[in-house]
């Protein structure tokens, strides 16, 4: 091992069961949900909610969060090879998950719940915002041990040297970045939620601060991650930069709106016409 930098030759495949591989990408991905569905049940004690509505979310979520995070891969990175390919797009096993789809496919899915169970949608938001980047600190664990949308070369200590994917040289750990930013903004928001009490004094403004946070962080590790798709090579902005931008706006756009003109909400939510 290279003193100043970190040789990582991870087998991602975490045990084989009747020919049926377990991978580390799939329990961190399982885990990112049950972390998620422990921020919502503590959440939902703390207001004072019935728990048992958290199921029915965590289904359209889920299914929302997958469905967007496949599609928004195959439509935003590599829409000639799907549409020449289209049997490919279910084999999600062989890679292809994009997070700016995961949060397209959030948003529809709480649009759709919201209307079917009477919560308010922007209520909705305020706390998906908290679960989230938990959930996402996860998922790029998990890219870890796929040794997988690593960065640059790099010099410095703590670089990687991806081996199974044939690299000689150490690189930037761009998901262990992506994964402290997460964590952070995770710390953030809890603090906001549960000591500020953002989310009842300001709706709207947990959701505006979540959103610019997590995307201006993926915006500037974007400019020392590696290429995801060809014809990225030589864009001024990749492909996540640009996708980030309108994100980056939308939060601010709720920060703005919930300073100016959000009302309070009540502490509690158990009447759900409130």
């Amino acid at each position: 091992m290279n003193l100043l930098s970190i040789d990582w030759n991870v087998d991602p495949v975490f045990f084989t069961v009747l020919g049926f591989q377990v991978r580390y990408y799939g329990i961190l991905f399982a885990v990112a949900f049950v972390a998620s569905f422990w921020i919502f049940t503590k959440m939902y004690k703390f207001e004072g909610i019935k728990v048992a509505e958290i199921d029915n979310l965590a289904l359209y979520v889920g299914i929302g969060v997958v469905l967007g995070a496949r599609l928004g891969h195959v439509l935003f990175y590599q829409p000639e090879y799907y549409l020449a390919h289209p049997w490919h797009i279910l084999n999600i096993r062989e890679g292809g998950l994009a997070s700016h789809g995961a949060a397209i496919g959030i948003l529809i899915a709480l649009a759709l719940y919201s209307r079917k169970y009477k919560r308010p949608f922007i209520w909705l938001l305020d706390r998906i915002s908290l679960a989230v980047p938990i959930a996402g600190m996860f998922v790029r664990l998990g890219n870890l041990m796929n040794s997988e949308i690593y960065g640059h070369a790099t010099t410095l200590p703590w670089g990687f040297v991806f081996i199974r994917e044939g690299e000689k040289v150490a690189k930037h750990p761009t998901q262990i970045y992506e994964a402290i930013a997460y964590l952070i903004i995770f710390f953030v928001l809890y603090w906001m939620h549960f000591k500020k009490e953002a989310a009842f004094k300001k709706p709207g403004m947990q959701f505006g601060v979540f959103v610019a946070l997590l995307f201006i962080a993926r915006f500037f590790i974007e400019f020392i991650k590696n290429d995801q798709v060809g014809f990225e090579k030589g864009m001024a902005l990749n492909m996540g930069q640009i996708l980030s931008i309108p994100f980056v706006v939308m939060g601010i756009c709720f920060i703005v709106y919930a300073i100016k003109y959000a009302k309070p909400n009540p502490r509690s939510q158990n009447s759900k016409g409130k």
